[in-house]
């Protein structure tokens, strides 16, 4: 069967109903995965002939979703040069409860700039109310822009139950992760962590401070953490690059309750 991209049965591609955008999304979901799994270490992509071959697709396929890509910003395209990873996405693991700067420490010099760090008289009750404080008590605010290497990453609001908060406010901020301030000065370990991940658009000043396009595509990352008694201690909210940071777990399969399913 032939097709405008040259598909065909003996070519050694697959061909389907669905037309060559279609297979040109599917070929871009497994590059972007080799990408963020750092497949191309040195950032060099292969030509197109070599990638159609391992993706089973035509070289106009390939070239679609390689555009696909760039249209996210996660390639660059220049002829005669190839085709080049951007950035090397940073991987953020689910599964453990670590600080975002620990996890970035492979990936290059991890620095905050300071934006905010003060005790806030009369916190708003929507967060007493989540960090199981009475009605009007102060709580301790930090903002921070994380940088990855000199180039903005997420900028990172932080409440803190007062206690916990205020000897923070004496530390230096700067280049250490607030997990492991909290249980050096509260000598007392975390215990576990409520994580929602969604997705937001960049309103005009985040975007200025990420140096990012006004509505940019972010991860909002959402955290309750709490003390290893159940406490809880720190409500966090982190708007995070999308084209620098991906997101990764491991789920194992949960047991069935019921025979035969």
């Amino acid at each position: 069967m032939a097709g405008g991209d040259g598909a065909g049965t003996g070519s050694g591609t697959y061909d389907d109903s669905a037309g060559r955008a279609a297979r040109a999304r599917r070929a871009a979901d497994v590059l972007r995965q080799r990408i963020v799994d750092g497949d191309y270490a040195d950032g060099a992509l292969p030509d197109e002939r070599i990638l159609g071959r391992s993706l089973g697709a035509t070289r106009n396929v390939v070239r679609e979703a390689l555009n696909l890509l760039r249209d996210e910003g996660l390639v660059t395209r220049r002829r005669g040069i190839g085709t080049h990873v951007t950035a090397r996405k940073c991987g953020h693991g689910l599964d453990r409860l670590v600080g975002l700067a620990e996890e970035l420490t492979p990936y290059g010099t991890v620095t905050n700039e300071v934006r905010e760090a003060r005790l806030v008289p009369h916190a708003p009750p929507a967060i007493t109310e989540r960090l199981g404080l009475a009605d009007r008590c102060d709580a301790v605010y930090i903002e921070r822009l994380r940088r990855l290497d000199g180039t903005p990453l997420s900028l990172d609001s932080t409440w803190l139950a007062p206690d916990i908060g205020r000897p923070l406010l004496d530390r230096r901020l700067t280049d250490r992760d607030l997990f492991a301030l909290i249980e050096e000065t509260s000598g007392t370990r975390l215990g576990s962590a409520e994580v929602t991940v969604h997705a937001v658009t960049a309103e005009p000043d985040t975007a200025r401070l990420l140096e990012v396009a006004d509505g940019a595509a972010l991860f909002t990352i959402d955290r309750l953490t709490r003390l290893a008694d159940g406490r809880p201690v720190d409500v966090e909210s982190l708007r995070v690059r999308t084209d620098r940071f991906a997101l990764r777990t491991v789920l194992p399969r949960a047991r069935s309750q019921r025979p035969g399913e």
